[in-house]
């Protein structure tokens, strides 16, 4: 819906309330700074009705359960993963009005009506579907060649959709990792929007006729990249043995698969450049939240860029090694006998390699595939956990690689890289040593390999290195420590004389007392850092700003903390933290990008941790759940659109 304007009279007042509520939020009597007239106090504005949801249940119910949400600045467009939905909203920040839902056929808002169609090219070349590892098709990919669900028809090429959360987003019933959609980004012109879904796998949406068109058509899915082996959803048991497995946060059964495609990040407007000069624009993901984290690459430079000269199909779709096939994990031998699975090993093209986080050590950059800790790379994952007498599929070493089509119809595979978390420091627990990154085993004795038991978060680049930051809230068996650790996706690594180049961990930043959710870039080489907790352990409210060269601690804010997400906004030079686990309760955190000073806290509600703005028009867009911040719409929820008044 739009905008709603108070009577000067009634705003005068709430904003006088306001003030007196959060002008000092540590407490302090003397406030100079925050929630005043020079720092542009920032109140909610009004809110946007989201398609398809109402508090009686019918269809979907409340809109309670979301992800991360997306501004994209250039189309002035704002998207945010809603999981009861089963779709992402396409909004106008202009209007503050739904134009779409992105979703596909099983989608909730439009009855379906609204799926995207997978890339076709009139029949001769299309994406094919994504089966798991216990040999079945699952609907959450695309519908194509001999797709055929008994509960979900046949292959009519359209986008099957997203995987929702109602039945699997609380963690109450531990089923939050299998659950979708979740990341959401888009790529600089905002033409290609990217989201991650429950099945491993992200989907990339060209948004050229959907944003064409103000929302009258839908947008065409062009690429799927498999992350890893999707949950058995559409099995003959379905996913229960997984539900089964998940009391305790096991995640062990096979039908789990590898979990969720979750964070994601990409290189944005600055590609990354390799040591020959060349530039690549990349996605990294994460999966297997939590238990065995880990994170794949992808070089889409091809797939964003689809009219270079001389590229195949394969090339500009991120096909599979055999694009004829589906996207498959390989067969799975069984104790009973022979193969589950009818379907080989079929890989995604441009997956350039993949880090586990799985205690590995020592660790060795200068390999391709780093497997002489005893460690097996890729690491035997969730997927293939099967009963005593399994046999793990047989995967060779670097086939989730590059492929390119040779003469016959046949399929060469070149070898990509596989490596393992940071080594760190195992020192008693609150010495200055404890956490930090050991470049090599022999120096320090007490190395030990990273883990991340609560999962990874959420990644940023920095054009300034062109490397990622991704965040780590649990690194080691001592829960107060957590690390940012820097990524180099384009690591020169010599094979037989040629230079081939991967994703290795190239070092590691400590955050003492502080369990990163996520991590911002912010201003030159400012960089956010969001602190959370997990499993009822919680610091005190806490935000770092980092140089994310160096790693070094720039500035400690105490003033708010429980963050799950942040932004930064260039259009105001501020950061906008989603503090859903605030001690106080729920807020909006507001930080000045340029003092590194707080500035004040703006209430929310329960589950408000996603935050997005654009930076062109200076809104601030909140996923709220039902409740009275969400105003008329407060029984169904809503995104709270903030503003300076």
């Amino acid at each position: 819906m739009r905008s709603k304007m108070m009577p000067f009279a009634v705003l005068a007042g709430v904003l006088a309330v306001f003030l007196l509520a959060s002008s000092c939020g540590n407490g302090s009597a003397v406030c100079p700074v925050c929630g005043t007239d020079v720092n542009g106090p920032v109140a909610e504005i009004g809110v946007m009705l989201v398609p398809e949801h109402n508090g009686n249940g019918e269809p979907g119910g409340p809109f309670n359960i979301f992800d991360i949400s997306w501004v994209d600045s250039v189309n002035h467009l704002y998207y945010v993963s809603d999981r009861v939905g089963l779709d992402v909203p396409m909004f106008s920040t202009v209007s503050d009005i739904a134009i779409f839902a992105i979703g596909g056929d099983n989608s909730i808002a439009e009855a379906g009506v609204n799926a995207s169609p997978c890339f076709n090219s009139e029949g001769n070349q299309v994406i094919p579907p994504v089966t798991t590892a216990q040999g079945n098709y699952t609907r959450f990919g695309c519908k194509t060649m001999g797709f055929r669900l008994n509960s979900f028809f046949g292959p009519d090429g359209n986008f099957g959709g997203f995987v929702g959360g109602q039945c699997c987003a609380s963690r109450a019933n531990n089923l939050n990792p299998l659950s979708g959609p979740n990341g959401v980004e888009v790529s600089p012109t905002g033409q290609y929007l990217y989201v991650g879904n429950g099945s491993s796998t992200v989907a990339i949406f060209d948004m050229s006729n959907t944003i064409a068109a103000d929302g009258g058509m839908a947008p065409t899915v062009t690429a799927t990249l498999v992350t890893g082996t999707s949950p058995d959803y559409d099995g003959p048991v379905g996913i229960g043995p997984c539900q089964t497995s998940a009391n305790g946060r096991a995640f062990a059964d096979p039908t789990c698969g590898d979990l969720r495609g979750d964070e994601l990040a990409t290189t944005g407007a600055t590609p990354a450049m390799d040591a020959n000069g060349k530039l690549h624009d990349i996605l990294a993901v994460i999966n297997g939240d939590p238990g065995l984290p880990f994170i794949s690459f992808f070089d889409i430079t091809n797939v964003i860029h689809p009219t270079t000269a001389g590229l195949t199909l394969t090339q500009q779709h991120c096909l599979p090694a055999n694009p004829n096939s589906p996207y498959s994990p390989g067969i799975v031998t069984l104790p009973t006998g022979g193969p589950n699975s009818q379907f080989p090993a079929n890989f995604a093209t441009c997956m350039i390699g993949q880090i586990y986080y799985d205690n590995a050590l020592p660790t060795d950059n200068t390999v391709l595939v780093d497997e002489n800790n005893g460690f097996s790379c890729p690491d035997p994952s969730l997927e293939y956990f099967f009963p005593p007498g399994g046999t793990r599929v047989a995967v060779p070493s670097g086939a989730s690689g590059d492929a390119t089509i040779g003469v016959n119809g046949s399929f060469n595979t070149v070898a990509t890289g596989c490596h393992h978390g940071p080594m760190l420091r195992n020192s008693a627990p609150g010495t200055p040593t404890n956490g930090t990154y050991c470049p090599t085993s022999t120096s320090f004795p007490d190395c030990f390999g990273a883990i991340a038991p609560a999962g990874l978060g959420a990644m940023a680049y920095n054009p300034n290195t062109g490397h990622f930051l991704l965040s780590n809230g649990n690194a080691t068996t001592d829960l107060t420590v957590g690390t940012i650790d820097e990524i180099d996706p384009l690591h020169p690594i010599t094979v037989g004389g040629t230079t081939i180049f991967a994703p290795v961990v190239i070092n590691s930043f400590l955050t003492p007392s502080c369990m990163p959710s996520g991590i911002t870039a912010g201003p030159g080489t400012d960089f956010l850092v969001e602190c959370a907790g997990h499993d009822g352990r919680q610091f005190a409210p806490t935000t770092y700003i980092i140089n994310g060269t160096t790693g070094q601690i720039l500035q400690a804010i105490h003033n708010v903390g429980g963050v799950d997400e942040g932004w930064y906004n260039p259009g105001d030079n501020r950061y906008y933290e989603a503090a859903r686990d605030m001690p106080t309760g729920p807020v909006l955190g507001i930080i000045d990008a340029g003092t590194r000073a707080w500035l004040n806290n703006i209430p929310t509600n329960g589950n408000a941790h996603s935050v997005a703005a654009d930076a062109g028009l200076n809104k601030i867009y909140v996923p709220l759940a039902a409740g009275g911040n969400c105003q008329t719409q407060q029984i169904d929820g809503c995104v709270g659109v903030y503003a300076r008044q």
